[in-house]
């Protein structure tokens, strides 16, 4: 009798035990859901609930209205929550409102599309535990540099911006890119953006005689000089940012246009994934599959943890995504660069293995 005692009361521990493992991981999820972003923050929402569906995840969902109010509000609902993980935030005005009330309780954020740089490179400073699933501020403008160098060494490149801050930083970054390997353009300048057309502009490279252009500037206008260029009959390439992607097409750019940038995260999904958001008539676009991952991630080191802190566990580790294999370095930051090259085929922009 004390033997099956026993044996009950050991089992109906190792229930109880499991019952308390297999409660959901509570998870975060910041957005703007009302103001003029909202359309975004939806994404966001979309992704994480489909991620939490499919991840054994108990979401607090808060509309962090991208101000800082909103963030600091969203953050003290997730203290009072006790959320394990935060995910979401779009805006740097909401994220660094809620980093100190999150950091007094050790929560740790992934966010999905703040790019501000000192988000990380503050993080000795701060002791914030913030984790970048995007792009950092500079990280546009260090890969175009980087890609670039590499694939015009042998060429009569020029580079060109528009003069506002994102073209001349673009451009200057590549040029003294450049400049440390040796490499220098054939020619440097301002045009001026938004006009009908840029034959002035061809005609002055034509004379320089390069061959390829790296514009800082808006995709729009490069499309322009693009168009320019073939009906007069000269033949270079043309390179640009991620405002390529972005361009209204009024214009397209011309075959043979590089463009540097993130993929498109819904070419990455896998069919499993990509079922699921089908299943749900949800659309994988803008925000959505970031967000997806960011769950999944939070998700899997709230697992790992094991009683540490969570924080601990997220980086220096691989975590299979939604959006592919994902690994933070010390300070936050993806390990490797998202932003690829592509090449324009005529009707959409392709992926570019450099050798």
């Amino acid at each position: 009798m004390r033997a099956a005692t026993a044996i009950t009361t050991l089992f109906a521990a190792s229930l109880t035990a499991l019952a308390a493992h297999a409660e959901p991981v509570a998870i975060g999820v910041a957005a703007p859901l009302s103001g003029p972003s909202a359309i975004l923050g939806e994404q966001v929402k979309a992704g994480a609930v489909l991620a939490a569906a499919r991840n054994d995840a108990a979401l607090v969902v808060a509309d962090d209205r991208c101000t800082a109010e909103g963030g600091a509000k969203a953050a003290q609902s997730f203290v009072d929550a006790k959320v394990s993980v935060v995910t979401g935030f779009l805006c740097t005005e909401a994220i660094e409102a809620a980093l100190p009330v999150l950091k007094a309780s050790h929560i740790p954020v992934i966010t999905v599309g703040v790019r501000t740089d000192s988000l990380t490179e503050l993080h000795d400073k701060t002791g914030w535990s913030v984790f970048r699933l995007g792009p950092r501020g500079d990280g546009e403008r260090n890969a175009a540099a980087s890609i670039l160098t590499r694939l015009w060494n042998d060429e009569l490149f020029a580079i060109v911006d528009d003069g506002t801050i994102y073209g001349r930083e673009l451009a200057e970054s590549f040029r003294a890119s450049a400049e440390q390997a040796g490499l220098k353009p054939v020619f440097f300048d301002t045009y001026r953006p938004q006009l009908d057309n840029q034959v002035a502009l061809i005609g002055r490279l034509r004379k320089a005689g390069a061959t390829h252009v790296f514009v800082g500037g808006d995709g729009e206008d490069i499309a322009v000089m693009g168009r320019d260029a073939a009906a007069l009959g000269i033949d270079i390439v043309f390179a640009g940012g991620e405002t390529l992607r972005s361009a209204d097409r009024a214009v397209p750019p011309a075959e043979g246009t590089l463009m540097i940038a993130p993929p498109e995260w819904s070419d990455t999904a896998s069919p499993e994934v990509s079922a699921t958001f089908e299943a749900a008539r949800t659309v994988t676009d803008g925000y959505t599959l970031p967000a997806y991952a960011a769950v999944e991630i939070a998700r899997a080191a709230a697992t790992f943890a094991e009683g540490k802190p969570v924080a601990d566990v997220l980086t220096g580790r691989d975590f299979d995504t939604a959006i592919g294999k994902v690994r933070f370095d010390a300070k936050g930051d993806l390990s490797a660069s998202p932003f690829r090259l592509f090449r324009f085929d005529g009707t959409d922009y392709l992926p570019v293995e450099i050798q």
